[in-house]
């Protein structure tokens, strides 16, 4: 009973929280209700056993992506009036793709039905293991089986990481005015200027 109150509770909010998304005129809150229709997402994970599924949505997706998209469309100048009118005059394209979307959703569904569709079957190798959980399971095939690749996998991405950081990395510059502290210190009294009682017209001695 408590299982599927929690689901349709999930499940209304999921739904809610994604119409607030797209009919939210602040961009920040259409962010913010994403960030909660995560949150009930993994909450639906966690109802059917998939606790690693709702541990990615909310350190992945609301922990990084959706923080992101928070902190983008913060810092940027939005126009609002501009951004209508970009949707109105990109109104007519949208609907098109979306049609192209329904037309292809609907001829799966009827090649599926009509047995024109032969789906694959589990072969049992990525079953869960008796008695231990969806994360225990998860962790014996990436640092089992796919050891290898889950390794070559983390290396591409530290070479991406670092590649990023030395193309985007710029030397400082010297700015005009910038203190040398070390130089400063290590300056000797001879060098400084002196500055003395010169008769009118003779300058100053260095």
């Amino acid at each position: 009973m408590i299982q599927t109150l929690a689901f349709y509770l999930f499940a209304v909010l999921v739904i809610a929280s994604a119409v607030m998304v797209i009919t939210a005129r602040n961009p920040v809150h259409s962010v913010l209700w994403l960030i909660l229709a995560f949150f009930n997402g993994a909450g639906l994970m966690v109802l059917v056993g998939a606790e690693f599924i709702a541990m990615l949505l909310v350190i992945v997706y609301v922990g990084a992506v959706a923080v992101l998209f928070l902190f983008v469309v913060m810092m940027l100048d939005i126009d609002f009036a501009e951004l209508r009118a970009g949707f109105v005059k990109n109104f007519p394209l949208g609907i098109a793709v979306a049609l192209v979307l329904l037309a292809e959703l609907v001829l799966g569904i009827g090649a599926y039905q009509a047995g024109a569709l032969q789906l694959g079957e589990p072969s049992g190798v990525g079953a869960p293991r008796m008695g231990e959980s969806n994360i225990e399971s998860i962790g014996a095939l990436l640092y089992g089986k796919y050891l290898f690749l889950f390794e070559t996998a983390g290396i591409i991405l530290l070479v991406a990481m670092v590649g990023a950081i030395v193309l985007t990395h710029r030397p400082p510059k010297t700015q005009r005015g910038h203190q040398n502290i070390s130089k400063q210190n290590q300056r000797r009294p001879q060098d400084a200027t002196v500055m003395k009682q010169p008769p009118v017209g003779q300058g100053v001695e260095l």
